[in-house]
This record gives C-alpha cells, structure tokens and sequence, in this order.
C-alpha cells in the first residue's frame, strides 16, 4: 500500500537520490479515501474529538494573547517554553522518570522527535534495529536518512530482546534502537518488563541508542504502570519521546525528546536549523493550561472511555468474525492487530471492505522487511461502542464473503 514519490513529468530539477527511498504514507493515503462521511473508518489513529478539553485550550489561548500576547508571538528559544519544560519534568518524574528541565527539548510532536534524533545519530548505511512490525512513519524518517533496517520479532510481550545478541555478533552492530513499548502501533503490544531490563543492560553494553518513543503510555486502562526504558538507564543510552497529542489534541504539535544532556544539546542544534522552535504560542497556552487543568482527571477520563471502546471492539471481533480469524489484547493506547485467516490479504480485503463503507489499514506496511499481507490495523479510539459494533459487522462479513 506505499509507493515511491512520483510525479507525472519529469521534474524541473532532479530529486535528490534519498527521494527514491522515501515512500508515501500509507496511512494517509488510506485517510484520503476512508475518511468519507459514509465510510465507517477504523483507519485513522485519531483520538476522539469529544474528548478534547477545547473550552479549557480556548481560555488558555485568550489569556495568553489578553496577557502575554507580545511575548507569545514573538520568536523564542529551540529548547521550549521554560514553564513548560519543567512542568513536563515534573509530570515525568511523577512516572518514575526524574529528568531536570535543561533535559527536555520541545518539539513539533513526537514526530519531530523522531525525525531530530535521525538527523543526530544516522549516516548513510547505518543499521537501526526495529521489531517487526513497527510504526510505519518511523520507518519512512529513517528510510529518508539512508540507512538500513535490521528487524527483531516481535510477539505478546513485545520485542523478542533475546534476539538482539545475534545481530552483533554477525556484524550488524545496530547504531540505533528504535520501538514504541507501550501499547505498540500497530500491534497495541506492551514490552513487559523482564523485557525492558534487557533491553537497557544490551544497550548499555554494548552502547548502543535506544529511541523509546511513548505517545501512547498515559493511555494504559488495565493492569500495572510500566517504568519507561529512560528511567531503568543509569547510563545515558536513551532518548525517550512524548506528546501531548493523544492526551490533550493533535492540533497543538507539542511534543518533546527528554535524554543525556550532550544528546539534548545535538538535537537542540539540528531543530534550530529546522524550524527555529515549536510555535510559541502553542506552548505558552499548553503551560497555562496545565498550571490549573486537572490533567491527571481528563486522563483518566480518557482511560474510561478508551478502555470501554477497546472491550467493544474486542467483544465485536468475537461475535462477527469467521473462525481464523486472531487479534491482539491490548491494556492500553488506541489499536488492535489483527491476524486474518490463512491465505487472506489485508491489501486485497480493503477495496472490498471499502464497497461495505468500513475501512481499516492494512499491514503489510509496517513491515521493514517483507510485507506481510495477513494483518490489519484497527484504531477503536475514535468510535463509540455501537458503531464499533456496526463497523465490526460489516467487515467480518467482507472477509466470512473471501472463504
């Protein structure tokens, strides 16, 4: 379901040869055709708009520009907001994940995160390890750096660690570790902790950057917090990434990178290059907002309603779907895998599906090696139970229609 950038005439100006390696988003190609108002989409991974505090992120806005409006809009410094900054060092030390706010670098979400600690770490011909599958704009930022994918399977408990000596003994030394290990796009996985232990003492030994990338972790409504791979680290080997996104809106593209200090500095460097700084606006009215917003209440008003839609899907799967068919379980975040029956392809499900007006991701693209067709991504975030419950009709019926 990705392609190649391509053009219908020759560019005026040829395209530097990394364009070669850099595929369209499969997903959002997939949003342009799945997102019609008819179209019960489980596509997208969008979190619910009725849930976003927009009265709360409105009057922050106005008191900034009643009371600081100069200020706000004028340039500002890489690092971020200094309010904001140490507020998200508070919150992360709170999690177990106690960093000072010269440690935390704001960025345009996660995303850039991803994107800055590229540009850091990677030359050309450069091994990045990920298990398999992975989030899949993660897998396009790197791809746009050159570099090539060693892939380490994955399964409940999320990536095989114990597959990890393998790769540096036949001489593919990774520069760099990337995953998501809470409730995993797309698997909606969690790496248990046995796992996370030894991960940072592989990484330690042989030196090796870890990227834990954790938009979804403040989503978890079933079982036991996780401490997060940065914080299990007495020795500088991780980056870790979060964002408000899936928490407070998508729309505000604040997000952060929080690691060693050296590390910090670099990304702080590459940013100012990039974009100057994340919108200074933005995060003067997110700081203000959580100086009185009762943040830890909307996430667990958050947790209630995911959790409620992730049973709903989950009981929806088993009352519609042909035997065969296998989905993961997730505690937390926002999808569900799932495995079709033997000899199904996602990619060739879709436009069927799409004819029933429901629509999914297929995941063969999240596979760094080779794709894969027997998966698909389900997002339950963004549908109440009884559409979940519709859109789970009609979409086992498609596939019950290709036995």
């Amino acid at each position: 379901m990705t392609a190649a950038v391509s053009i219908s005439a020759p560019p005026a100006f040829p395209l530097a040869q990394r364009m070669s390696r850099m595929k369209a988003s499969a997903v959002r190609e997939i949003l342009k055709v799945a997102e019609r108002p008819d179209v019960l989409s489980f596509a997208g991974g969008l979190p619910a708009p009725e849930l976003f505090p927009v009265e709360a992120i409105a009057q922050a806005h106005a008191e900034v520009f009643a009371q600081e409006g100069r200020a706000a809009l004028q340039y500002s410094t890489t690092e971020g907001y200094g309010p904001l900054r140490e507020w998200i060092a508070s919150h992360l030390g709170e999690r177990g994940l106690h960093v000072a706010a010269d440690q935390v670098l704001i960025t345009n979400g996660s995303q850039q995160g991803i994107d800055l600690v590229a540009k850091v770490m990677l030359d050309p011909g450069d091994v990045v390890l990920v298990e398999n599958p992975s989030y899949l704009a993660a897998l396009q930022t790197f791809s746009g750096y050159e570099v090539s994918f060693s892939v380490v399977g994955s399964d409940d408990d999320g990536m095989r660690v114990d597959e990890l000596e393998r790769f540096v003994t036949a001489g593919r030394k990774p520069k760099l570790i990337y995953l998501v290990p809470n409730f995993q796009n797309p698997k909606g996985t969690t790496l248990s902790l046995e796992r996370r232990h030894a991960l940072v003492r592989f990484a330690q030994r042989h030196r090796i950057l870890i990227l834990e990338d954790n938009p979804y972790g403040e989503l978890r409504f079933r079982g036991e917090h996780l401490p997060s791979l940065a914080s299990l680290d007495t020795e500088g080997v991780v980056v870790n990434l979060g964002t408000f996104s899936k928490t407070l809106a998508p729309g505000l593209r604040i997000g952060w990178a929080v690691g060693p200090r050296e590390i910090i500095r670099a990304l702080t460097v590459v940013k100012q290059s990039t974009d100057l700084h994340t919108a200074t606006v933005a995060q003067r009215a997110t700081a203000r907002l959580l100086s009185r917003f009762d943040y830890n209440a909307h996430l667990d008003q958050l947790r209630a309603v995911y959790g409620e839609r992730c049973l709903a899907m989950i009981g929806s799967l088993e009352r519609h779907m042909p035997a065969g068919t296998r989905w993961t379980q997730p505690d937390g975040g926002m999808f569900i895998w799932v495995e079709l029956p033997r000899g199904m392809s996602a990619d060739t499900l879709f436009p069927l599906a799409l004819e029933k007006r429901v629509a999914f991701v297929p995941g063969s693209p999240f596979f760094a090696s080779e794709p894969r067709t027997e998966f698909m991504r389900l997002n339950y975030s963004n549908r109440p139970p009884e559409l979940l419950e519709e859109g789970m009709r009609r979409l086992g019926a498609v596939i019950a229609s290709q036995q």
